[in-house]
């Protein structure tokens, strides 16, 4: 069976303040989309929305994940369904160690009709599958003893969620901007770590200003979002325009969404934090 995630004419809000405009998205198993666009445009809010973020309201609109209907989940629903986030900027968790956080996670993911106080991935099994993982991802293994994002550089947080990625295997996966205030070398870092876990056992969803995170992981799609909405779709010479020029033709092919960015970016601050 083929994996699908369908979003169709969604609109969201956050405090009365309509960020989506009707986004519509069809992604399948094994696909990478690249989601594009300016600040201010809805590409976090679209990721955070699919993952159940319940800062934001749902105003239309469906997302369904294998015809389920994930807008009736909450947050731990929707994982163990098989959608994954790595956030922008991730959360510290001081006292708990990256090894039983990942344990946990796995456990619960791999096993959702688990109940409370039940047994987690033998001690033994999860070990050697973690000590594989983090050799695939070249990772000092002391990083599993260190407490989730505490202390973290930049990179080390980006690592840490790619490092949830390999060990959860979702159906879907969201990365938004896991390039952000990263440089070249740890871009290209965590774009072959993408790759070396294997993108086809997965749909990708790569939010991204950059064509750095792409260079290992080329799309089939590129999305442009525009003013709550997507406004053009295409291959990974898309991708490469944009980084290469900029918005600038997009804005100007696209004048209401450019004037509803322009609008949005005044509210933007009243977002819901990504956590």
């Amino acid at each position: 069976m083929t994996h699908v995630l369908k979003i169709h004419n969604l609109h969201v809000s956050v405090e009365g303040k309509e960020i989506l405009r009707g986004v519509n998205l069809e992604m399948e198993y094994g696909q990478t989309h690249a989601l594009m666009g300016p600040n201010g445009s809805g590409k976090s809010t679209l990721g955070l929305v699919i993952a159940g973020h319940p800062g934001y309201e749902v105003t239309q609109g469906t997302i369904t994940l294998d015809g389920q209907d994930l807008l009736e989940m909450e947050a731990d629903a929707r994982a163990r369904a098989g959608i994954f986030i790595a956030f922008q900027r991730p959360a510290t968790i001081p006292g708990v160690k990256m090894a039983d956080f990942l344990r946990h996670a796995a456990t619960n993911v791999r096993r959702p009709d688990r109940k409370e106080g039940e047994e987690l991935i033998p001690m033994r099994e999860f070990r050697r599958e973690l000590k594989d993982r983090m050799e695939q991802l070249k990772m000092d293994p002391e990083f599993a003893r260190r407490y989730v994002n505490e202390g973290f550089s930049g990179g080390e947080m980006k690592r840490a969620e790619i490092l949830q990625l390999a060990m959860l295997q979702p159906k879907f996966a969201i990365l938004d901007e896991t390039d952000s205030g990263l440089d070249a070398d740890a871009v290209r870092l965590v774009s072959a770590s993408i790759a070396e876990i294997g993108r086809e056992k997965m749909g990708l969803l790569i939010i991204t200003h950059h064509d750095k995170l792409l260079e290992h992981n080329p799309p089939q799609y590129t999305h442009v979002m525009l003013g709550g909405r997507i406004v053009e779709t295409g291959g990974p010479e898309l991708a490469r325009e944009l980084h290469a020029s900029g918005y600038d033709r997009i804005r100007r092919s696209h004048p209401d969404a450019d004037a509803a960015n322009e609008q949005m970016l005044k509210v933007e601050s009243s977002e819901p934090a990504a956590v």
